[in-house]
């Protein structure tokens, strides 16, 4: 193990506070991204490595799809502790673990279906140098896009109009999340399936007693999705309604905006719900030798 470095996956509830003070775009968020990481799926390698005296984290996984694959899923340094080479020492760790375990590849990248961003939100641009300073290059960007819900969501018109096509819409209780899986395996894969049983909120549309769609939130903590429309009922406006169901359960929690993490159809959230693009996170690579 790098000097002054120590496996402190016993200390999740501190490892929290830490990336609080840390993670200034995160900071009321920081407790649960640390605890979602320390709770991933049961098949998934992982470890959290710390400084002797907590002021650094980082956390790092193997890929489940592909075991040569390997990912930096959070790196925070207390702002008191920032300028000694405490962030290289972490990640130098954390490549010195994963390649322990057979990786080849390291990314600075969300390892789905329990991370914590896609990426290096590039307002966290010291972070963006650290990974570039250590051969980490650019692969791709992602983006995240803001759901305002100070003015609520109604669906009630919404659901009329989908009964009158024969498609009835329904919160998925805990005894149908296991249908709920099924049906998302089956279209898409095991990774939504396991977001969407751990999710706060899932709602899914039947039609003739079969599901036809789902969208949840909350496997990361307060933000939506995943969701998805089975290719023989798209085009009936199932997608909207499900999302703004989630977004209106959203706003009943408590919270006032809603991330939707990983976007890729713009349009589609803009128009639905009037969201606009706003965190954007570059992805890093680099191979070990």
């Amino acid at each position: 193990m790098t000097a002054g470095i120590r496996e402190a996956s016993a200390d999740i509830e501190a490892l929290g506070e830490l990336a609080s003070a840390a993670l200034t775009y995160d900071a009321a968020e920081a407790p649960l991204l640390v605890a979602r990481l320390a709770t991933p799926p049961a098949d998934r390698r992982w470890t959290a490595l710390a400084t002797a005296g907590l002021d650094g984290v980082v956390l790092a996984s193997v890929s489940t799809r592909d075991p040569s694959s390997g990912h930096v899923d959070l790196l925070a340094v207390h702002p008191d502790a920032r300028g000694e080479g405490r962030g290289r020492a972490l990640v130098a760790a954390a490549e010195e673990w994963l390649r322990a375990e057979g990786v080849t590849t390291v990314r600075f990248a969300g390892n789905p279906p329990s991370y914590a961003w896609p990426g290096i939100d590039v307002r966290y641009t010291a972070a963006a140098c650290l990974a570039e300073s250590l051969g980490y290059q650019r692969e791709s960007v992602a983006w995240n896009m803001t759901a305002d819900l100070s003015g609520g969501h109604p669906t009630v018109d919404d659901v009329e109009r989908l009964a009158g096509k024969g498609v009835a819409v329904h919160a998925a209780e805990p005894g149908e999340r296991a249908a709920v899986a099924a049906f998302i395996r089956e279209h898409w894969n095991e990774n939504w399936a396991w977001e969407a049983e751990q999710a706060t909120g899932c709602h899914y549309a039947s039609r003739d007693g079969e599901i036809i769609a789902f969208a949840a939130w909350g496997a990361r903590p307060a933000w939506f999705g995943p969701m998805g429309t089975a290719p023989a009922a798209r085009g009936l406006g199932v997608g909207g309604v499900l999302l703004r169901r989630c977004l209106a359960e959203m706003r009943a929690a408590g919270l006032t905006s809603a991330q939707i993490s990983w976007v890729g159809p713009l349009r589609f959230y803009s128009g639905a719900v009037g969201a606009r693009a706003e965190r954007v996170f570059w992805l890093y690579r680099r191979d070990l030798r």
